[in-house]
């Protein structure tokens, strides 16, 4: 049977980075065949980048990052109805709320297309501000949240967020709208069958305990906390080293705390990792720590990179804060700690190395969780079930 598709507004797409665009990118990458249209700007190495999934990509004439002006929004929002009036597309779904909601609204009000948003932590806080602050961004958010057929959040903290954010613009909370579809990694890519040598070798790891974490170097991550932790064990494992992956505004602050605290020399710098790599990184490390916290309106509505370690098999410190209870399993994949607490962090890691056997068993409860639940087959399916419903919901109203 062939589906109708569905047509994914994605703001952030590949080849950009982040959390948000790896998102978008494993949604055209796992949706049912045929059933996915992908409308995004153009960018640098966007070729490249189209050519490895399975639909098409139709870009605007616009740079990516031109698509917030109202000339860009204009052409995307005629080049949407154009897409959706030949390829018969069904639903409609926001990569985030803005800008993607404008043109996916047009299109609800041009040809009767219902759309979904996809709601993140970090743009509902800003919302909540700017709501507070602006009268006419406000008037905006509740016409296009208002209209919005589904909300999907990536945790049950970005739900309550989402529900709070709805109440807040005076809109009715309607529960059954906001659902949470827990995000996921690729069970194949990210495996404990992959080989940590290539990991170690190319970065210089040595072959002693290592602790790990993949993340932009923002406030909001934790990483000064995972390193006061590193601190407090240096005494008891010499041996002990720290890898970071990522890039950020944060490195010069985190570089100088290393060195305050005395563990500049256990620490390694990565900078950006490819996809190439990073599996055996994973793979490399004894613990992966993810730490994240509330920063102002930057949070960690789910944390990706959690499960990417756990389908390596990897145990998990990560922080009780945002939606990363929704990540990690206490006690089963990883354990969750304050997360601006480094002594408490320093003990979840002294109880892995001092028990490999504890450190084994929640790595495979991880492998377990992600071969079950945290995939990209999954999430795709309950983004498909749910566009699908709200299309028929959406022809039996008669809208």
């Amino acid at each position: 049977m062939t589906l109708a598709p569905h047509l994914l507004l994605a703001y952030d797409f590949p080849p950009i980075g982040g959390g948000i665009a790896r998102w978008m990118g494993e949604m055209a990458r796992w949706y049912p065949e045929r059933s996915l249209i992908v409308s995004t700007g153009t960018l640098d190495g966007a070729a490249a980048a189209d050519a490895r999934l399975p639909v098409p990509v139709d870009r605007v004439g616009v740079p990516a990052r031109r698509l917030r002006t109202l000339p860009g929004l204009v052409r995307w929002s005629l080049r949407v109805e154009r897409l959706a009036r030949g390829r018969g597309v069904s639903f409609a779904w926001c990569g985030n709320f803005r800008p993607a909601a404008y043109p996916a609204r047009w299109l609800l009000r041009r040809r009767g297309v219902p759309y979904g948003v996809v709601l993140h932590g970090g743009d509902l806080l800003i919302l909540e501000t700017q709501a507070r602050r602006s009268v006419r961004k406000r008037a905006v958010a509740r016409r296009l949240l208002g209209d919005a057929a589904v909300l999907v959040t990536n945790s049950g903290f970005t739900r309550e967020l989402a529900l709070r954010t709805l109440a807040g613009l005076d809109l009715p909370p309607a529960p059954e709208r906001a659902v949470v579809v827990p995000l996921g990694t690729d069970p194949a890519r990210f495996s404990p069958r992959v080989d940590p040598a290539p990991a170690r070798e190319r970065f210089g790891l040595g072959d002693g305990p290592l602790l790990l974490t993949v993340a932009r170097l923002t406030p909001h991550k934790g990483i000064d906390t995972a390193l006061r932790a590193l601190a407090l064990l240096a005494g008891e494992h010499p041996a002990l080293r720290y890898a970071v992956a990522g890039d950020g505004n944060d490195g010069p602050r985190l570089r100088a705390l290393a060195a305050e605290l005395g563990v500049a020399d256990r620490v390694h710098w990565l900078g950006p990792v490819g996809d190439d790599v990073l599996p055996s990184l994973y793979r490399a490390a004894t613990a992966y720590l993810g730490l994240s916290r509330r920063e102002g309106v930057d949070v960690e509505g789910f944390g990706i990179s959690l499960v990417e370690a756990s389908g390596c098999g990897v145990p998990v410190v990560g922080g009780r804060s945002g939606g990363i209870p929704d990540a990690v399993r206490d006690g089963e994949t990883g354990f969750l700690v304050a997360p601006d607490d480094p002594a408490a962090a320093a003990e979840a890691v002294r109880l892995l190395l001092a028990d490999p056997a504890l450190a084994h068993r929640l790595g495979d409860g991880g492998r377990r969780a992600v071969e079950t639940h945290y995939h990209w087959a999954r999430v795709a399916a309950d983004l498909r079930r749910l566009g699908d419903a709200a299309a028929t919901a959406t022809r039996g109203s008669g809208r």
